[in-house]
């Protein structure tokens, strides 16, 4: 057997070796997708609710001068950016990161980075951060709850123009587009035509909506991270089951031009053999 046919047989082992790894971590996202996408739903009727409650109060304390309407002009803009925790997701994250900068504009930017990969991304591109490492897979409700408290306060004091939340909309698990949700400023309520409410807020209206929007902001942030877990592990699952497939296609060729250097290497000895013989 010639030397051609025994370097395509390490070849195909070592294909078949990487088509192990990524079948594997095929199969173990696939197993993660169905639980982020039960902790998805969840959330997406966690923030529907909510959204419903703040509308209304909204519409009812809706004020133009109110700082949570009235838009700034410091020049600054708060961006949290939610991406994986590790690669090998297709472009998952890097789509993610081409939409953060494509929004970015010409004003100063402020990263909240969320997830490994999001920290280590602007970490190393120079941008100004708020806050260290948070794996996205480690945010829960309360460290939601806690940073929306902390931008509202931060917005009311002036410090940003508007507030940005940048994911990943899971649509189905073939398709998960990279989005943006403006948070604040508010915009203004679409119903807001001056009729009287069913619903009495005590002390008032806007008092109720100030102490309510950490809470909504909170409920964006959590339910965005959901939708960008699940998007992650359909992203990874997708790509390693094009791995494991482009992996299988080189296998089957490599085992056709190995069984024909090995057949050539049988043919040529053979040949050896008769020619001396017949001398």
């Amino acid at each position: 057997m010639g030397t051609s046919a025994k370097a395509l047989k390490i070849r195909i082992k070592s294909v078949q070796s990487t088509e192990h790894i990524t079948r594997a971590m095929q199969l173990v996202a696939s197993s993660k997708l169905r639980r982020a996408s039960e902790r998805m739903e969840r959330g997406r009727a966690y923030f529907k609710t909510m959204q419903e409650v703040f509308a209304g109060i909204s519409e009812s304390g809706y004020n133009e001068e109110s700082v949570y309407y009235c838009p700034k002009n410091c020049g600054n803009t708060y961006m949290i950016v939610i991406a994986g925790d590790r690669g090998l997701a297709g472009g998952y994250n890097n789509n993610v990161f081409n939409l953060a900068r494509s929004i970015e504009g010409d004003q100063n930017v402020t990263i909240l980075p969320i997830g490994k990969k999001s920290y280590e991304y602007f970490s190393k591109k120079g941008y100004a951060l708020d806050g260290g490492l948070c794996p996205v897979d480690d945010l829960t409700k309360e460290d939601c709850a806690r940073i929306g408290k902390n931008i509202a306060a931060s917005y009311v004091q002036g410090k940003y123009d508007r507030v940005v939340i940048v994911f990943t909309n899971f649509v189905n698990m073939l398709s998960q587009i990279p989005a943006e949700i403006q948070v604040l400023p508010l915009e203004k309520p679409e119903n807001t035509k001056g009729e009287q409410s069913f619903t009495l807020y005590e002390p008032s209206a806007s008092a109720v909506l100030g102490a309510v929007i950490p809470e909504y902001l909170s409920g964006m942030l959590y339910s965005a991270a959901c939708e960008s877990i699940a998007c992650e592990q359909a992203a990874r699952r997708n790509a390693m089951d094009s791995a494991t497939k482009n992996a299988d296609e080189m296998i089957e060729k490599l085992s056709l031009q190995y069984n024909r250097a090995r057949q050539g290497a049988i043919t040529q000895e053979i040949t050896e053999i008769v020619a001396g013989s017949e001398q």
